[in-house]
């Protein structure tokens, strides 16, 4: 009967939107409020802005603004492209190879370690390392570190590396700029040993250059063995590739950096070039070609270390370290 509230169909279901309730003039109070203006990308945690942000700021919390593989000053000013990190992870693979790098405090994101390992002293001391220095240890299966290493022959230890963070080739000029001595910058055309890169760099450290600079091709990169003949001066001398060499190093020249070049068939000494007290970059051939036509020809000098005749030439890496001394050596006077 009519106004029955009994019967079924004749109240409104709880939950129902439909229609109006007793007391329904109050729940516009309840209703969704603004949330403000939208917040900038780099507070947005989903954005790439926001990781980008992140990174800088670890990276500026990091002792001497370093983090990782990632080294030199960073960039100030001007239009520049972003930092190389060109290339995948390296890995170390075996035994005395891993244990080696994490000595030589090879910068690591991981040790992979094969199940049920039998262990021997140079396993023993990597996993102390790793655990010393922060390196996660993960334990895989025999097949997965074949595929990693591209065979059997790890001896169940992997270590990975991740790709180095290259500088741009102006870092150089900007943190010698920082410094109280004048641009002193080595650079390599053709070099491909990355064991000779890590003596550069030794080098380098040991005679107060400001960089290294390579070319992004056929030439030798920041490896786990450059690393390691670097005696950890790959921490300290930031390492820069050019996608073309001749082009940067004649923005050096308009720069006002001297460049010169060692060839060991040039008829001047060295220690005949004048300017070396000032802004100078030593461009480094390879042992067996030399320097390049137009790395050559873009030198405002090639210079010679003369050497006796029974020996054909120098190794880059041991050229690189007496022209460095001899630069040393004139500015010191």
């Amino acid at each position: 009967m009519p106004g029955n509230s009994e019967r079924r169909g004749a109240k409104r279901n709880p939950g129902s939107k439909k229609g109006q309730t007793v007391g329904s003039g109050s729940q516009r109070r309840k209703a969704l409020k603004g949330k403000g203006p939208t917040p900038k990308a780099s507070e947005r945690p989903s954005h790439p802005a926001h990781r980008k942000a992140r990174s800088a700021a670890k990276r500026s919390a990091a002792p001497g603004g370093r983090t990782g593989w990632r080294t030199g000053a960073p960039r100030t000013g001007g239009n520049r492209t972003a930092r190389d990190t060109t290339g995948g992870p390296e890995w170390v693979v075996g035994r005395n190879a891993v244990v080696e790098a994490l000595r030589a405090r090879v910068p690591a994101t991981s040790l992979l370690v094969a199940e049920r390992l039998d262990s021997d002293d140079r396993v023993r001391e990597s996993l102390k390392m790793a655990g010393k220095y922060g390196v996660p240890v993960m334990e895989a299966a025999r097949n997965e570190l074949d595929k990693v290493a591209g065979g059997p022959h790890h001896q169940g230890l992997v270590l990975q590396v991740p790709p180095y963070d290259y500088a741009h080739p102006d870092d150089l000029l900007a943190r010698a700029a920082d410094s109280t001595t004048p641009a002193l910058v080595v650079a390599l055309d053709g070099v491909t040993d990355p064991r000779n890169l890590g003596a550069v760099l030794r080098s380098a450290a040991a005679f107060g250059a400001h960089g290294v600079l390579v070319p992004s091709r056929r030439a030798a990169g920041v490896t786990a063995t450059a690393w390691k003949v670097s005696a950890g001066a790959a921490a300290r001398v930031p390492v820069a590739r050019a996608t073309n060499l001749t082009r940067a190093l004649e923005e050096y020249r308009k720069a006002g950096v001297f460049v010169v070049g060692l060839a060991g068939d040039s008829d001047v000494s060295l220690a005949e070039v004048d300017l070396l007290s000032g802004p100078v970059v030593l461009v480094v051939g390879s042992e067996g070609k030399g320097l390049s036509r137009l790395v050559r020809e873009t030198c405002d000098v090639v210079a010679g270390i003369p050497i006796e005749s029974a020996a054909e030439s120098l190794n880059a890496a041991v050229a690189t370290g007496i022209a460095l001394y001899e630069v040393a050596a004139r500015r010191r006077t």
